[in-house]
C-alpha cells in the first residue's frame, strides 16, 4: 500500500495531538484534584455525583430549617416561662386578696397590680418571632391573635392551626402552638350556673358552683342538665331533686353540716356548692349546666377572662357579707382556673422540649448522612494523585517520543536515495 506524504504528515500530527491532549487532560485533573472533568469521563459516576449534590443541598436546607425551628421553639419556651411566672404572681395576689383583714384600699392596690399583669399577659400572647410572625396565631401568623374589645373583653382572632417545617426527608416538626388551645380553651371549674329561688323565705345564698370531678360531672350531672337543692322541713337537712321537682332515684339526701367558714358545702355528681346565710324550710337552690348561649360559665374560660374577673371583683370592693362571699367564690374559682392554666402551659412546654429533642437527634442524623455523602463523593470524584502523576510521566514520554519520531519520519524523502 502506498503512503503519500500528506498521509504521513497527517498521521504524525494526529498522534502528537492525541498524546498532547492526553497529557493536557491529566494535567487538568492534577491541577483541579478531580478525576471527572466532563460527564463523558464517567457517565455512571456523574449521575451518582449529581444525586449526591442534590442530597447535599437538601441536607443544607434541612439544617437551615432546623435552625429556624429551634430558634422559634426556644423563643416560645422563653415566653411561656414568662407567662407561667406572671400566672404564679397572679395566684399569689389571689391568695393575698382572700385575707379577710384587708381593707378596700389594699384590695384596690392588688387590683392595680393585676391590671398590669393582665396587660403583660396580653402582650405575651401577642408575641412575635424574629421574622415578625405572631407565635400564637396558628396559621394566621401575620394577624394579631388577641384583641381587646371596647367593653374590656378579649377575642381570639387566630385559628387552631399549627405550622410545621420539614427537617428530614419524611420528618416535620411543629414550630408554634395556637393561642386558642394554649390560652383560651382552659378548663373552667365554674362551668355550672347557680341560683337561689326567688320564692325562698330565708336569706340563704348559693355560691358559684365548682366542678371538682370532671368525669363524674360529665357522666352523671351533665346528662341531667339541672337539679335543685331543697332545704328540709326542719332546716337542717336537704334533698336534691330533678328539674321538675321530683326526687332522684335513688333519693339523694343529707344533713347540713357547717364548714370552717360557717356555710354548708354540698357535693353532688362531681359538683360542689356552698350555701351561706339563714336557710329556711322549703328554700330551693338550682344548679344547671353552664353551656347555654351567652353564659360565662362555659366548659372553658380563657386566662385573660379569669384574670379580668378577679381584677373587677377586687375593684368592686365592699364589706358586706354578700361582698365577702362573692370575693371568696371568685377567688376560689380563680385559683383552680389558674392551676389549670399553668398545668396547660407546662404541658405545652413539655411538648416543646420533646420537639427540640427531635430536632437535635435529627441534626445528628443529618450530619452523619452528610459525612457519608462526602466520603462517597470523594471516592467517586477525587483524583488519585500517585496514579495521575505516574500517568502524566508516561504520557509526557510518549508525547516526546511521538514528536521526535515525527521529526525523523518527516525528514525521509526519495531524494535522499538519489
Amino acid at each position: 500500500m502506498r503512503i503519500s506524504t500528506i498521509q504521513q504528515f497527517n498521521s504524525g500530527v494526529r498522534g502528537i495531538q492525541d498524546n498532547y491532549s492526553n497529557a493536557t487532560r491529566t494535567q487538568e485533573q492534577i491541577s483541579s484534584g478531580k478525576r471527572i472533568l466532563t460527564p463523558a469521563d464517567d457517565p455512571v459516576a456523574t449521575v451518582r455525583l449529581l444525586q449526591l449534590s442534590q442530597e447535599s443541598n437538601r441536607l443544607e436546607q434541612f439544617s437551615t430549617n432546623m435552625t429556624a425551628a429551634n430558634n422559634s421553639l426556644t423563643q416560645e419556651e422563653a415566653i411561656l416561662n414568662s407567662v407561667n411566672n406572671s400566672l404564679q404572681r397572679i395566684r399569689e395576689i389571689a391568695i393575698e386578696a382572700g385575707d379577710g383583714s384587708m381593707s378596700d384600699a389594699d384590695r384596690q392596690a392588688l387590683a392595680t397590680e393585676l391590671e398590669q399583669r393582665e396587660e403583660e399577659l396580653y402582650n405575651l400572647f401577642n408575641s412575635r418571632n424574629a421574622r415578625g410572625e405572631y407565635l400564637f396565631g396558628g396559621y394566621q401568623s401575620s394577624e394579631q391573635p388577641f384583641v381587646k374589645n371596647p367593653d374590656g373583653s378579649y377575642s381570639y382572632q387566630g385559628d387552631e392551626g399549627q405550622r410545621s417545617i420539614q427537617i428530614a426527608g419524611s420528618k416535620y416538626v411543629a414550630i408554634n402552638d395556637n393561642g386558642k388551645d394554649l390560652f383560651v380553651n382552659v378548663a373552667n371549674v365554674n362551668r355550672v350556673n347557680t341560683e337561689a329561688d326567688a320564692a325562698n323565705t330565708g336569706t340563704g345564698r348559693i355560691s358559684l358552683g365548682v366542678v371538682e370531678d370532671k368525669t363524674t360531672y360529665d357522666n352523671t350531672f351533665y346528662p341531667q342538665g339541672s337539679v335543685s337543692i331543697v332545704i328540709g322541713a326542719t332546716g337542717d337537712s336537704y334533698e336534691i331533686v330533678d328539674s321538675a321537682g321530683n326526687p332522684l332515684a335513688p333519693p339523694v339526701t343529707g344533713d347540713l353540716e357547717e364548714n370552717d367558714e360557717g356555710g354548708y358545702t354540698i357535693r353532688y355528681a362531681g359538683v360542689a356548692v356552698t350555701l351561706d346565710g339563714e336557710l329556711a324550710a322549703g328554700d330551693s337552690f338550682s344548679i344547671s349546666t353552664g353551656d347555654s348561649a351567652g353564659s360565662t360559665n362555659r366548659e372553658t374560660r380563657s386566662i385573660l377572662e379569669t384574670v379580668s374577673l378577679l381584677r373587677s371583683t377586687l375593684e368592686t370592693g365592699g364589706s358586706s357579707s354578700e361582698d365577702k362571699w362573692q370575693r371568696r367564690d371568685v377567688i376560689a374559682v380563680t385559683l383552680d382556673n389558674l392551676d389549670n392554666a399553668m398545668n396547660q402551659v407546662l404541658s405545652v412546654q413539655t411538648t416543646i422540649g420533646a420537639r427540640m429533642n427531635v430536632i437535635e437527634s435529627t441534626l445528628t442524623e443529618n450530619e452523619e448522612v452528610s459525612l457519608i455523602n462526602t466520603a462517597v463523593t470523594s471516592e467517586l470524584q477525587d483524583l488519585d494523585y500517585a496514579e495521575a502523576l505516574s500517568r502524566l510521566s508516561l504520557q509526557s514520554v510518549v508525547l516526546e517520543a511521538s514528536q521526535q519520531s515525527f521529526v525523523k519520519v518527516s525528514g525521509l524523502s526519495l531524494f535522499n536515495l538519489l
